[in-house]
């Protein structure tokens, strides 16, 4: 009975610290988590290798999805974008809120638009600020009932590369293709947050806006869907995916479900 008490005693107080927005109490808290599962394995056998068994159930978790549902999802080669209605409130609370934070800051609207496919839907508001040449997107994404926003900031060389900034909290599913260089931010909550981390980046690279491309807002789609185009090859290039039985559809193969799974245990790992 004690040892069941000392686990829940340690539950309870790794909650407590994870309910506090200091990152170094979270981290202690999920910390404490784990501390709890050692001790759940370990107090009843007295064997260390119990609790570090345990511990690895947290990291074998992802392969209950990735096996389940990631290995028979059949994604569309070719993603067309299509203009869609914004959200309401009751799917993206602070969607209004992040619109005026980007008009705020000399960004013109652009478009809404996005894309579905097999459950998955993301949807973009777009923007762009012609003096800096500079692209804004609010990006909301939904999947089995689960969504989540976030805010991008984009500038493209004449070479080609392409350098974003963005807030999304999770790895991306595909690896990014060898021009495209993302750098995440995701404490970065506030639109004027990811602009300056942005720019401050720009500013280390000594790049200025004469050294970005001056786009025409109305192409800004088309710019989205020739880089998704792009990542689908070079991931079908690094065999990370391949075409699937279904026509004009590719699927993720072992060598991508590991690396999927790689992504997902570091944003557990950052998560924490």
């Amino acid at each position: 009975m004690s040892e069941l008490l000392i686990v829940l005693g340690v539950i309870v107080f790794s909650f407590a610290l994870r309910s506090f927005r200091a990152r170094l109490l979270r981290k202690l808290g999920a910390l404490g988590l784990l501390a709890a599962t050692f001790l759940a394995f370990y107090l009843p056998t007295g064997s260390i290798a119990a609790g570090v068994g345990g511990l690895l159930i947290w990291f074998l978790l992802p392969w209950l999805e990735l096996l389940t549902r990631v290995r028979n999802l059949r994604l569309p080669i070719h993603k067309s974008l299509e203009q869609q209605a914004p959200p309401g409130a009751s799917r993206f609370p602070a969607f209004s809120e992040m619109t005026d934070e980007v008009e705020k800051e000399g960004f013109e609207y652009v478009t809404d638009t996005g894309w579905e496919w097999d459950g998955v839907k993301q949807f973009f508001r777009l923007f762009y600020n012609a003096e800096t040449r500079e692209q804004a997107a609010i990006c909301l994404t939904e999947q089995d009932d689960i969504s989540w926003g976030c805010l991008s900031l984009t500038t493209r060389r004449e070479s080609g590369i392409i350098y974003r900034t963005t807030n999304v909290p999770f790895s991306t599913p595909m690896a990014s293709a060898p021009d495209v260089i993302v750098r995440r931010e995701p404490e970065a909550e506030l639109f004027p947050d990811v602009l300056g981390k942005h720019r401050g980046w720009m500013k280390d690279l000594a790049l200025e806006t004469e050294d970005f491309v001056a786009e025409t807002p109305e192409e800004l789609p088309n710019l989205i869907e020739l880089e998704a185009g792009q990542q689908i090859k070079h991931n079908l290039d690094s065999g990370l995916i391949r075409l699937s039985e279904k026509a004009d559809t590719f699927r993720y193969s072992w060598r991508g479900l590991f690396y999927l799974y790689f992504q997902l245990v570091k944003d557990m790992v950052k998560m924490c």
